[in-house]
């Protein structure tokens, strides 16, 4: 339901259950004050009847009765007139009376004025009434005639508090789908970013060597098997990268802790290869793009050691530190002479030269360290908002 149904279906429950409560508690007080006391839980009895009735309806119907509220504020007209007969104008109709009022605020806003009307004018004759019973003193006069206009108030008040509740909905619900468009937006750029970095670079190279395949076939058919090959190959390769692709969308799960991700996957690749991964993991929580790329990350740094390294144990590291987190990924493999990125490029290290473009995306920074025969070491420091720091 809209916010315009949510609000005042939301208000009337709550005026509803706070009319049953005061109702009855005033009725009870007046056991000590009338002498005709079989009329206290008579009006206990009608109001707790009614309010189970009007909750119950409000609950299963409560668009219907938004909507078209007429009909049920007219039978709670009814009810305050079985209340006002029962206690013969005591607390308790003033108090169910104001109730009812809040009540047709909720519903109708300000075309409530009509019942205000009349619950004023039925608390007015009853004021009257009990005025002339009783005579008091000035002061209680006046105590007693107020309370007509709180009636009016209460009505007033529930049908601001309504607008007010109306509009902090339809706000809320505004915000959190534009918070869904733009995660689905941010999805759809992230993935069409792969699928360029990937896959369709690939197939670009396999679609030229399928587009001169054909005319070589009769005039160089040495160069047309090489073709022919390197479209086998690429094949497999767009096949592979969006297989992998499709395993890293669906290596994190933003319902799990990230640590439980980071584990999950250095468990699978150890399971794969055989080499041990000792790991140390901080619980921290890094926002979603931050998390998918550390772990994408996480997975190339680990594919490298198993194409290159030749590594017989991998350490992994997650750390949580104030304002940032950490990734480490070390091995004792045979190394290889690192540089800059420019260097890292021109060797073929492409691998590596992604991890970089991932981590500056997040606005993080990677340390590449190794040499030959003594390992290597990639670290990534990527920032995190103060509130999920560890």
């Amino acid at each position: 339901m809209s916010g315009q149904l949510v609000a005042p279906a939301a208000i009337a429950r709550a005026v509803l259950l706070g009319r049953a409560v005061v109702t009855i508690t005033a009725a009870a007080a007046g056991l000590l004050l009338i002498e005709e006391r079989w009329r206290v839980p008579a009006v206990i009895v009608l109001v707790v009847a009614a309010t189970a009735v009007q909750v119950a309806v409000l609950t299963r119907r409560a668009a219907a009765l938004v909507r078209s509220p007429w009909p049920a504020l007219l039978a709670d007209l009814l009810v305050a007139g079985g209340v006002l007969a029962l206690s013969r104008g005591g607390t308790a109709f003033f108090c169910y009376s104001a109730g009812a009022a809040a009540l047709a605020g909720a519903l109708l806003g300000m075309r409530a004025l009509p019942l205000w009307v009349v619950h004023a004018a039925l608390g007015f004759a009853s004021a009257a009434v009990l005025l002339r019973q009783s005579r008091p003193s000035p002061e209680v006069t006046a105590f007693v005639a107020a309370f007509p206009v709180l009636g009016l108030l209460a009505g007033v008040g529930a049908t601001v508090a309504t607008a007010a509740l109306v509009r902090y909905v339809e706000l809320t619900v505004a915000v959190v789908a534009s918070a869904q468009r733009s995660a689905a937006a941010s999805e759809r750029a992230r993935l069409a970013r792969e699928l360029h970095d990937s896959v369709a670079k690939t197939l670009r190279g396999v679609s030229f060597a399928a587009v001169a395949l054909p005319q070589s076939l009769r005039r160089h058919p040495a160069l047309a098997e090489q073709l022919a090959d390197t479209v086998s190959r690429g094949a497999e390769v767009a096949a592979r990268e969006a297989r992998e692709l499709m395993e890293g969308l669906r290596a994190d799960d933003p319902g799990q802790d990230f640590g439980f991700g980071v584990a999950r996957a250095c468990r699978d690749w150890e399971l794969r290869t055989g080499v041990p991964v000792r790991t140390r993991i901080d619980d921290v929580d890094p926002p979603l793009e931050t998390r998918y790329e550390l772990l994408r990350i996480l997975r190339e740094g680990l594919t490298n050691v198993e194409r290159h390294a030749r590594a017989s144990t991998v350490w992994v590291e997650l750390i949580g530190e104030p304002g940032a987190v950490e990734l480490t990924v070390a091995d004792n493999g045979v190394g290889f002479s690192a540089g800059g990125l420019d260097e890292l490029r021109a060797a073929g290290h492409l691998g590596l030269v992604g991890i970089h473009e991932r981590a500056t995306g997040v606005g993080g920074a990677v340390e590449v360290r190794s040499a030959l025969g003594r390992g290597s070491l990639l670290r990534v420091r990527a920032p995190l908002p103060t509130e999920v720091s560890a």
